[in-house]
């Protein structure tokens, strides 16, 4: 998502931080955890509460501005703008990288389970094992 493609929500008041926040998100290659984020923030702004930074998230993952994803493997929330389509991420054990997918191997299982009266509206899948510099050999 361009940044000038990006449409305020409403209901959510427009603060220097927020935006901060959302353009920090907008130029992320890879989903942040919220410290990443205050340590982003941290090297333009005045002093910023992580607090702070988990309340904006909530708000935002609310609204259905970003995603949050909890990592099981560390229990760390990462946070991602919405773009409205998805992405699938391994996550190393090792050194805690994530490392996005290329194909949604879930889409060859949906339709069996719509001929069992559900229907999919989306889905996230996270695999787990170890980067290529973590792999041990």
């Amino acid at each position: 998502m361009e940044k000038d493609k990006f449409v305020w929500p409403e209901g959510i008041k427009k603060t220097k931080l927020r935006k901060k926040v959302i353009e920090i998100l907008q130029n992320a290659k890879f989903p942040m955890s919220a410290m990443e984020i205050l340590s982003a923030v941290k090297e333009d702004e005045s002093p910023v509460w992580i607090s702070t930074i988990y309340r904006i998230l909530e708000i935002f993952a609310e609204k259905d501005v970003i995603i949050k994803t909890s990592v099981i493997e560390n229990g760390t929330a990462v946070y991602e703008l919405n773009k409205h389509e998805h992405t699938h991420y391994a996550v190393c054990i090792g050194c805690h990288k994530i490392i996005p997918m290329e194909n949604c191997p879930i889409h060859a299982f949906e339709p069996k389970m719509l001929e069992n009266d559900f229907h999919v509206l989306g889905h996230k899948l996270e695999m787990y094992g170890y980067c290529k510099n973590c792999y041990p050999n």
